[in-house]
This record gives structure tokens, sequence and C-alpha cells, in this order.
């Protein structure tokens, strides 16, 4: 699978919403009903939604987040082969710090949630090791200011 990253907003034409969020200082990851892996929140973008509508769409329907503050890291493009599914297509990623878990919604693709330090080993989609770099400095940013606040 090829991926290259791009400044924000810079690619158009967006198929995929991409969300590396956290709550209270950990990743927090979603396990899909019919994989035994983790990944994180993401999907496709619906006709007529923005990349930025998707994303906290996505960040609701597959951790059950109710309060978050969300915002633009870059853009992908990315082109390959996942399990037999061509992915190919431009998308956005995003950071969220969730300040309030509910419960994943009855319908939600997702059977539950986890929190980890660091990015789990069994990935659904390993890269997006790359994107987690960039969200890592994000993340170490807001943690540094929280304790000095």
């Amino acid at each position: 699978m090829e991926c290259k990253m791009y400044p924000f907003n810079s690619l158009g034409d967006y198929k995929y919403a991409d969300v590396a969020a956290v709550y209270k200082g950990k990743w927090i990851f979603c396990k899909h009903r019919d994989r035994d892996t983790w990944e994180h929140p993401a999907g496709h973008i619906e006709p007529g939604e923005t990349p930025l509508e998707a994303a906290k769409r996505e960040l609701y329907e597959e951790t059950g987040a109710i309060n978050s503050d969300i915002e633009p890291l870059f853009d992908y493009w990315v082109y390959g082969e996942l399990d037999g599914t061509k992915i190919v297509g431009n998308g956005q990623v995003y950071f969220a710090t969730i300040h309030a878990l509910g419960e994943l919604p009855c319908d939600s693709e997702m059977e539950k949630i986890e929190f980890f330090d660091d990015l789990p080993d069994d990935l659904t989609y390993p890269i997006i090791c790359d994107f987690f770099a960039i969200a890592l400095a994000r993340k170490q940013k807001i943690l540094i200011y929280s304790e000095t606040t």
C-alpha cells in the first residue's frame, strides 16, 4: 500500500475522513465486529457531507464521543489493497481530544473501544503508523499544556 501526506486542505475530492483521538491522555482505538484488530475512527465521506462533518460523525459512531474538540492535521492520498478491497483516494486526518464518552450507538459497526498509551501492535491499517507520528506531536503539546494550567 502506498500513502503520501500533504498539507491540510491541499488535495480536494476527499473520499475518507480519519481521526487520531485521545481521551484522558490515552489513544482511543476501536475493534470492528468483524475483525480481531484495532483501528482508529475513520470512514467514507457521505454525499453532501464535508470531511470535518464525516470525521465528527465517525468519531461518535465508532467511539461514542459526545463532547470533543477536533482540529485538522493533514491530507493524504492512498493507493493499494487491503483484504481484497481496493483502496484509492484522498482523505483528511483530524486530531480529536475527547472530553466525554457515551455508549457506542446500538447500530455501531464497532464491538468495543479501548485506550492505549502507545499504538496497538495489531492494527487493521498499519499504514497509519506514519499518521500517528504527527498526531503524537499534537498529543504531547496538549499534555504539556494541561499540566501547566
